[in-house]
């Protein structure tokens, strides 16, 4: 199968919201894609048009071959929505074997575990797990049934960096045994480790969708880092900031401005240039962008 997961041309409202307005976006097998955009971008509701939760105001959606309605096709997908609500009283071990008892060919309980961080609290009731516990079981549990497409909103929100860094490891080791997975993160270093394709949506719409550096490369703008007591007005700058000593600066045109910047004779050191990183480009692309309505 060439395309997992596709929408054509959906739109989808709310009342008088527009949350979705004429969005196509294809899923190939193998691909791992992060889904980024602003609050109220129209992320979750994606998502949940291709789960079947929601269904299109317009426009259609594809999941695996079928419709995101049927419950057979659905079984070949592992979905871990925003917010999720296990119950308290059962052991990790017994939620674990009630999802995989829904799936012919699950993953074995004690590799899901250990995959995900979680050896030694099987037999932890969940309401005894902190919160970064809880989060790293209901990802774990998208991946119980070995499905070929996984839909992950938000996983890593609430996790220290070690817990972020565990359920990166295991989302990599799905991917690299040919699994496929759709996430969206606030954390967009998150997306900049884990993706090779990134799709932005804003206002309801796709603004951009092609590899990592493609879209870091879309909007033509570069950081500028250096040390100096005091910098001059400078041309071109589109933003500034100060960390310690250092200074970054965000300009289309970095030749121009390190011309300037010499020519001026203002004293400085430790002068870098790089590409933007992808939260730049993120919120370059997203800065100009009214919400949908």
């Amino acid at each position: 199968m060439s395309v997992l997961a596709r929408t054509t041309d959906v739109t989808r409202r709310y009342g008088g919201v527009l949350a979705l307005d004429r969005v196509s976006i294809e899923i190939r097998p193998g691909e791992l894609v992060g889904l980024l955009g602003p609050n109220g971008a129209g992320k979750s509701t994606l998502i949940n048009l291709f789960v079947g939760l929601r269904r299109p105001t317009s426009g259609t959606v594809e999941l695996l071959g079928g419709s995101p309605a049927d419950p057979l096709v659905r079984r070949g997908i592992g979905v871990t929505p925003q917010e999720t609500g296990l119950p308290e009283a059962l052991r990790v071990g017994e939620i674990v074997d009630f999802v995989t008892r829904h799936y012919p060919e699950a993953l074995a309980k004690g590799e899901l575990l250990e995959r995900f961080g979680l050896t030694g609290l099987e037999r932890r009731q969940v309401g005894g797990l902190s919160g970064g516990q809880k989060r790293r079981l209901a990802v774990a549990l998208a991946f119980a049934g070995r499905p070929r497409l996984v839909f992950l909103d938000e996983p890593t929100t609430g996790l220290d960096v070690e817990a972020r860094r565990t359920l990166w490891e295991g989302i990599r080791a799905f991917h690299d045994e040919g699994g496929t997975v759709l996430l969206t993160s606030h954390y967009l270093e998150e997306v900049e480790a884990l993706a090779q394709r990134v799709v932005v949506v804003g206002g309801g719409r796709v603004l951009a969708d092609d590899t990592v550096r493609a879209v870091r490369e879309m909007v033509g703008v570069h950081r500028i880092s250096l040390v100096a007591p005091v910098l001059p007005e400078l041309p071109g700058v589109l933003s500034a900031e100060r960390e310690g000593e250092r200074t970054h600066l965000v300009t289309h045109d970095p030749d121009r401005l390190v011309v300037a910047l010499v020519t001026n004779g203002a004293p400085f050191s430790g002068l870098e240039i790089r590409p933007t990183s992808l939260e730049e480009a993120f919120l370059t692309l997203t800065a100009q962008t009214p919400a949908a309505a």
